[in-house]
């Protein structure tokens, strides 16, 4: 993460909503620009912005629509806010390129607590690469370059730690941060089952809500990557006990 003050772009078509959120993120060091509908945050997202919190039901351009138009350009995380909190809504959102969800009405403490959580996340993006120096090799050839980098391959995907990007044979795979962090564990540790548990405390780093989010996100994954879940060629099932690559 830089080191210049981060940026929150909020946006909520409730002017008093707008304005809690404008204070509680402003009172713990952020730097708030605000949108009034999707359209506007469409308008100001940019490169320096940190993380995005959305509201689901804005009029003209909905949050689901803002997000999806956001993640053409950006990869900042995306948290969306919501009146609703049934596993179709949540699905949705997390299709349309969200990272997180925090249902109305919500806690200050609770919105604070998702948000910086999710900061955490992407400060500790980096890790390091089990691929030998012979199979980061041919993965820089695969991306096109010369210069090194960390890189994680599992049979035609492979994962630019760096770059925070995912190539399927030899095409771009646009994941959210989550997504990402996800394959990222299944990759660092082949042959490892992980159960909804772990995984979750994995990337969160707290204890799982039991909310079935987990398994929306690996149904996410298998969509984009094009795999099949009765016969997956990418994240496989142990069932009863959790997922894994081999």
């Amino acid at each position: 993460m830089k080191n210049e003050p981060i940026r929150i772009l909020a946006a909520d078509d409730d002017p008093e909503i707008l304005k809690i959120l404008s204070r509680i993120l402003a009172g713990e060091g952020y730097q708030v620009v605000t949108a009034a509908d999707g359209r506007e945050a469409i308008e100001r997202a940019a490169e320096d912005i940190d993380l995005y919190i959305l509201d689901v039901n804005m009029p003209a351009v909905s949050g689901f629509a803002a997000a999806v138009r956001i993640r053409e350009r950006f990869f900042a995380p995306i948290i969306f806010l919501t009146a609703y909190s049934g596993e179709g809504d949540r699905q949705m959102g997390f299709l349309a390129g969200a990272d997180d969800y925090v249902v109305k009405p919500f806690s200050n403490s609770e919105l604070l607590l998702r948000v910086k959580s999710l900061l955490r996340r992407v400060r500790q993006y980096g890790g390091t690469s089990s691929a030998s120096p012979a199979e980061e090799s041919l993965q820089e050839e695969a991306y096109g370059g010369t210069e090194k980098r960390r890189l994680l391959q599992y049979k035609d995907l492979i994962l630019d730690l760096d770059a925070q990007s995912a190539v399927l044979d030899g095409q771009v795979v646009v994941l959210t941060y989550t997504e990402f962090k996800i394959l990222e564990l299944f990759l660092s540790h082949p042959g490892k089952i992980f159960s909804l548990e772990n995984i979750y405390q994995s990337i969160w780093e707290e204890e799982a809500v039991g909310d079935g989010t987990i398994m929306v996100h690996i149904k996410n994954i298998r969509k984009k990557l094009k795999d099949s879940s009765r016969n997956p060629r990418y994240i496989k099932t142990a069932w009863g006990k959790g997922y894994y690559v081999d």
